[in-house]
């Protein structure tokens, strides 16, 4: 996907970048290649393949849940800065947080920050079960792309998630973990409210978004004790 058919293609999404904004995709990209060659951060290097499978995969967000208001998201597990930092570029009303579990990562998401001169954004050396713990019901929108299963992702977000917040999560084929997920939703007082399914455009490769209402506080969390949550190379 060059740069015409990447604006082409957000446009269908409504969503309008101005000169700006498209320079600070760009700086990311040299940003990410950079650091891509001391740490491991993507085995997708190709410039077009970058603008199609991460940061228009990112911006596909949009197809479930309006980004372009001032509310808090959480990015859990973000790795590269997916959907993280592209959504704070496109969309800088938001307030982020991005949570990341390798201590290279976050030097590398906070270089990114610092260079694009972003706002309102800061990356955390935790895991997000440790971090849930102590900022109870602080977020309005918790996101995770190519992060863990999702009952995993359910027991480490949730309690960090406003009541009638929402879970939004990014995956590719999952009609399994959907069908296994119905025992922790109930445990944690949440419901699926909306499945988009799509694909990319150009490779017509399978996504899915799913979107998770919390009710009600959640008193049973799980006690689950998880080691590490590592951020797969996309």
């Amino acid at each position: 996907m060059n740069k015409d058919e990447f604006l082409e293609e957000v446009k269908k999404l409504v969503i309008n970048l101005d000169e700006n904004q498209l320079a600070q995709l760009e700086e990311f990209y040299e940003l990410l290649i950079g650091w891509n060659e001391k740490i491991n951060l993507t085995t997708i290097t190709d410039k077009e393949e970058v603008y199609l499978k991460h940061f228009y995969d990112s911006l596909t967000l949009v197809k479930s849940i309006n980004l372009d208001q001032e509310i808090y998201l959480c990015d859990v597990g973000s790795g590269a800065g997916f959907p993280g930092i592209v959504l704070k570029i496109c969309f800088p009303k938001l307030k982020i947080v991005l949570i990341e579990a390798l201590q290279k990562r976050v030097n590398y998401l906070n270089d990114v920050i610092q260079k694009l001169k972003l706002k309102d954004i800061v990356a955390i050396h935790t895991r997000m079960e440790d971090f849930s713990k102590l900022n109870e019901e602080k977020f309005d929108i918790i996101t995770a792309r190519a992060v863990a299963n999702l009952n995993v992702l359910l027991e480490i977000s949730v309690r960090a998630l406003k009541i009638n917040g929402q879970m939004v999560f990014m995956k590719a084929n999952c009609d399994e973990e959907l069908e296994n997920s119905k025992q922790v939703l109930n445990k944690l007082s949440c419901k699926i409210v909306k499945i988009d399914k799509f694909k990319l455009p150009k490779e017509n490769s399978n996504r899915t978004i799913i979107t998770i209402l919390k009710e009600e506080k959640t008193n049973d969390i799980y006690p689950r004790n998880i080691d590490k949550i590592k951020k797969k190379p996309l």
